[in-house]
């Protein structure tokens, strides 16, 4: 008998209708991309959420709006600030720029704005193209919770425990304080100034408010890491050896 010959001709070409439940993932996969080509407000939307999500937990881009941090950062600067820095124990260290809600601390007043020009500005700052809020500062820590910091010593330096500090950052021809001060600074809280001193309102202008011009660490919304904007001004803000020598801070009666 001819077996052969009782096979029916199969046909080598794939059903065309095998529904999407008999396609490969790949191939589904690649159906959705492509729909999403002719879906731009979709893929925007998408790219807006990355960021919001990237900035709000990760890495934030900052709009320098004044010039209290001159030299070492000017008007117009953009910089990217770690939100992770102090998020796994880790805590600010004199020497380190820091962006910081001032709710509290810096302002005691309640900041009214237009819902609609809030959210605006918030997607604005979310990308560095427009200032962050109002209670946002960008200072320079020098005396961490239970540091002893003075102003000024007899070349006019600031102390902190003693040891006085030689500011190479600050702007030049700039004293490190025509205020003089003297304070401990509180457990949990920092001491904050700019490098502009003398246009920087910072914590020497909160002497006498609750916390004596401190601000809370967990105000901190993290380190300001790396100017990226403009592109000739690209540059890590690395913490200064300045610091590198001051004593840990006396006991409560040292």
């Amino acid at each position: 008998m001819d077996t052969d010959a009782q096979l029916t001709e199969r046909d080598p070409t794939p059903d065309p209708d095998q529904g999407p439940e008999r396609r490969s993932r790949s191939a589904r996969f690649r159906a959705r991309v492509g729909e999403l080509r002719y879906r731009p407000i979709t893929l925007f939307a998408l790219c807006l959420a990355f960021l919001f999500l990237l900035s709000t937990f990760v890495a934030q881009p900052f709009l320098i709006p004044s010039t209290s941090m001159e030299n070492t950062l000017r008007v117009g600067d953009r910089v990217l600030v770690n939100k992770l820095a102090y998020r796994f124990g880790a805590t600010p260290r004199r020497g380190d720029v820091i962006v910081f809600d001032g709710t509290g601390s810096f302002v005691h007043r309640e900041q009214g704005e237009n819902p609609v020009t809030g959210l605006l500005r918030k997607a604005g700052a979310a990308l560095g193209l427009a200032r962050s809020d109002d209670t946002d500062y960008v200072k320079r820590v020098i005396g961490v919770g239970g540091d002893r910091v003075t102003c000024c010593d007899k070349r006019g330096r600031i102390d902190v425990n003693g040891e006085p500090v030689t500011e190479g950052y600050l702007h030049p021809g700039d004293a490190p304080s025509a205020v003089p001060f003297d304070i401990v600074v509180p457990p949990g809280r920092l001491w904050v100034m700019g490098d502009h001193r003398a246009r920087s309102s910072d914590s020497r202008d909160h002497l006498g408010e609750p916390g004596g011009g401190t601000i809370p660490v967990d105000r901190v919304i993290g380190r300001a890491a790396l100017i990226t904007w403009p592109f000739s001004r690209w540059s890590a803000l690395d913490t200064p050896g300045a610091f590198a020598r001051i004593p840990a801070p006396a006991g409560p009666h040292g």
